[in-house]
């Protein structure tokens, strides 16, 4: 279970609220780490198990809070995500 403690801290990194275009660029710094970091450190199969099931049910229970997949519903001439407009208008 030591390998976990360089995977939980990725499911807690939220998205970018600045312009959807930083989207990608976080996806692609994630993917790039996680991809990094399991041919480097090669964590076991139960610690593997447990973070992508914890990546799914996050990613399948609010897909706009995903980290991995850098799409949103974008408002205002695309230049900001309804999950940040939403936020923001309403008190």
């Amino acid at each position: 279970m030591y390998c976990l403690q360089w995977l939980i801290p990725v499911l807690l990194i939220p998205k970018h609220w600045i312009h959807p275009a930083f989207l990608i660029e976080q996806a692609l710094f994630m993917w790039f780490y996680i991809v990094g970091f399991f041919l480097e450190r090669r964590p076991c199969h139960i610690c593997s198990g447990i973070f992508f099931i914890a990546l799914a049910l996050i990613c399948y229970s609010d897909p706009d809070s995903c980290i991995f997949w850098p799409t949103c519903a974008k408002k205002l001439n695309g230049e900001v995500c309804t999950y940040v407009y939403r936020d923001r208008v309403s008190p």
